[in-house]
């Protein structure tokens, strides 16, 4: 499901507890011992909402959980079919893997289980409104896949009666966990999402790699999760090189405010590494900032581009919107570029889905807008100017 973080993260605490990757040492008393049953962990190298730990015949997944307002850590244990879970581990929600069929909410969680080859194995989907993955509207259409629903009106009885190996939820700060409850009493784990509290773009899409676990994919996914990073890095050091820095503005305004990434959010990192000049860069928070039209004008007349502006299509939307704009800089000289390039038959942006694991070319597009001629083609995948 399309998902705009900008309109709800204020609030979320920065300093997240996130389990470290060391895991605990085995001994003679019984405990697990680190894992010899699998021939490569999987190390995380930028999220932090996440981690893995090896043992012997299991992992444990410790994930943030940023619902009700505050962040805790719930683990989980993935076991492998035909294995029995670890005693010494009571209370643990329990995974049999590879998970054959996944319940999931939102169409960030349909990328990254398209990425890694599993997206087949989807029976339960929040929304059917905002998807664009052929593989999951085909199995719609064939009826496969099952409306789910979300948050407060998550049809359990349904879940219930599909028994996935596993639900990824979408993590609402406004919603309670509890909210679950009924799933997690009749057997079924329900695994949080964090990724939107990611602060870089490869965190973000390193979320790949839980799906990753939960299949026994883990060498698959990493492998071409490294192959983004490398895209993604070489693309950063172009970008950030680059001589000219024009000055950007981003999003427009909702029920009469701005929200505009923070300096901590992975949104500010990809304008950088693009080579822009971000106004908040220096910013405290990995959220967004609240600000006034006010507040707004006096960059916003001068900015060189004005990206990311939302539910617009032409020059005539945003003018629809505000007369005022018209007396933007970027307005005036056809600066405007937005995301939605890539929007189907059914208005569904390609961006808020599959653009969590292609970070590299959303760095891609950015480059070409704000420097042209710098990379050798200029045609857009996610963006397109505005006219």
């Amino acid at each position: 499901m399309y998902r705009n973080s900008n309109f709800f993260l204020t609030g979320i605490a920065c300093g997240l507890f996130v389990a470290g990757c060391g895991g605990r040492g085995g001994s003679s008393g019984g405990e697990s011992v680190k894992a010899s049953h699998f021939i490569k962990h999987m190390p995380l190298s930028y999220a932090h909402g996440f981690s893995i730990d090896y043992y012997d015949g299991y992992r444990e997944v410790s994930v943030v959980n940023a619902m009700a307002g505050h962040a805790d850590t719930l683990h989980f244990l993935l076991v492998d079919s035909g294995i029995t879970a670890p005693a010494d581990r009571p209370g643990i929600p329990v995974i049999t893997t590879p998970v054959r069929q996944f319940a999931v909410q939102s169409s960030v969680h349909v990328a990254l289980a398209d990425f890694a080859g599993v997206a087949d194995r989807i029976t339960g989907l929040g929304n059917f409104q905002y998807i664009n993955s052929p593989i999951i509207r085909e199995r719609i259409k064939e009826g496969k896949v099952k409306e789910i629903g979300i948050d407060s009106r998550i049809n359990s009885e349904l879940l219930i009666s599909m028994h996935p190996g596993v639900l990824i939820a979408m993590t609402n700060p406004d919603a309670a966990f509890g909210q679950y409850k009924t799933l997690i009493d009749a057997g079924i784990p329900v695994m949080p999402d964090g990724e939107w509290l990611e602060t870089t773009p490869l965190g973000r899409a390193e979320w790949v790699k839980l799906i990753g676990a939960l299949v026994d994919k883990e060498d698959f996914v990493a492998r071409k999760y490294d192959s983004v990073v490398r895209a993604y890095q070489r693309l950063a050091a172009i970008g950030s090189a680059a001589k000219e820095k024009p000055t950007v503005i981003v999003n427009m305004p909702f029920k009469g405010t701005w929200y505009v990434p923070a300096g901590g959010n992975y949104q500010t990192q990809l304008l950088h590494d693009a080579g822009a000049t971000y106004p908040w860069t220096n910013s405290h928070g990995t959220n967004s900032l609240a600000l006034t039209f006010e507040a707004m004008a006096p960059v916003a007349l001068k900015a060189d581009y004005w990206l990311n502006l939302g539910y617009v299509d032409s020059k005539n939307d945003v003018l629809a919107k505000d007369n005022r704009y018209s007396t933007f800089h970027a307005f005036q000289t056809d600066a405007l570029y937005n995301y939605n390039k890539r929007v189907n038959d059914i208005g569904s942006n390609d961006y808020w889905e599959s653009g969590i694991v292609n970070p590299h070319l959303i760095l891609a597009d950015l480059i070409r807008i704000l420097h042209p001629g710098l990379l050798p083609q200029d045609t857009l995948y996610y963006y397109k100017q505005l006219k």
